[in-house]
């Protein structure tokens, strides 16, 4: 299959009909192969009932998964990306602010350009400005801290090739930096596209200013865990090394002082009066904290029996 179009959702019964119809007028055109995977996020009001209606008007090329409650955008995502069967793969959201329209131009960049990831640039928004002015800057920290040098990373029309989707894994609220995840497992041929932007048609926003919270945790997190993920003590052990260091330094030149004093036949005070004595101690105990953590983390990454699974591009002469 060429194509597959996967579209998490949760209560967007207004929208679903439009959406899929003006999908399938914009792929007819093209003249692949495609489905269409509606993934209905645990929705309460009709929406799976639209979307079954919408599978007996196209039965071969509406397809949907359901889950029995709300998980997030990010399961619903993971789920569409195992279960789909196209070469190129598009995402996009239900709520119409995605165009359609951009779907071959997203799909011939892909094949003609040899993209693993094309990210949508939605640089002419119509969203509230208590919407646009975190979005800015929590794209300008993801730029800085993944190096990937994307507009828009939470924009949810991206088009993947299936060997990328097929390597990552989207769980928690990790939607928005599918890119990174990419990154990680090794593909970095990622290009950006500016997309058309639509005002909301029906309903209502469904994430609030909770998610740029919940974002820059999870970018701290995969940033960690992208990095230090197979060897921890890369980490806490050289902090942890740098503090108790520090510490010992600072206890060692208090003993010293001391010694000097006395053997001067002057009066030393208590060594436990002076406050440096207690920054030695709390980065002496600090240090050990990190050390242990590392280690922890040793033992921990040692037992993972995904330690020493790696994301393989190509092999050549072990299946002869």
């Amino acid at each position: 299959m060429n194509l597959s179009i996967i579209i998490p959702l949760y209560n967007e019964e207004e929208s679903i009909t439009e959406l899929t119809e003006w999908i399938v007028k914009v792929t007819e055109k093209m003249k692949i192969s495609y489905e269409i995977i509606f993934v209905d996020d645990g929705s309460t009001d009709r929406s799976w009932k639209v979307i079954g209606e919408l599978h007996q008007k196209y039965s071969s090329v509406v397809k949907g998964i359901r889950f029995r409650r709300n998980y997030g955008k990010s399961a619903a995502l993971n789920v569409g990306f195992d279960k789909c069967k196209g070469d190129v793969v598009i995402t996009m959201d239900a709520d119409l602010q995605d165009s359609p329209d951009e779907i071959p131009v997203l799909y011939e960049d892909m094949i003609r350009k040899q993209y693993d990831l094309i990210s949508g640039w939605k640089k002419k928004r119509y969203d509230p400005i208590s919407k646009t002015i975190p979005t800015k800057l929590f794209n300008k920290v993801t730029r800085y801290m993944s190096g990937i040098h994307l507009h828009d990373f939470n924009c949810g029309l991206k088009a993947y090739r299936a060997e990328v989707i097929k390597n990552i894994e989207v769980y928690g609220e990790m939607h928005r930096y599918i890119p990174v995840l990419a990154k990680n497992a090794g593909f970095k041929h990622i290009g950006e596209r500016e997309v058309q932007h639509q005002a909301r048609k029906y309903g209502s926003t469904k994430f609030g200013l909770e998610r740029f919270i919940n974002g820059f945790l999870d970018l701290l997190t995969l940033t960690f865990m992208g990095k230090f993920s197979k060897k921890p003590m890369h980490f806490f052990g050289v902090w942890g090394v740098f503090f108790f260091f520090i510490g010992f330094c600072s206890s060692l030149y208090l003993g010293i002082d001391k010694l000097i004093i006395l053997q001067r036949g002057g009066s030393a005070p208590l060594i436990a009066n002076s406050p440096f004595f207690y920054f030695a101690l709390l980065c002496m105990i600090l240090g050990v904290q990190l050390f242990l953590a590392g280690f922890l983390g040793e033992m921990i990454s040692r037992n993972n029996r995904d330690r020493n699974q790696y994301s393989l591009k190509e092999t050549t002469g072990l299946d002869e």
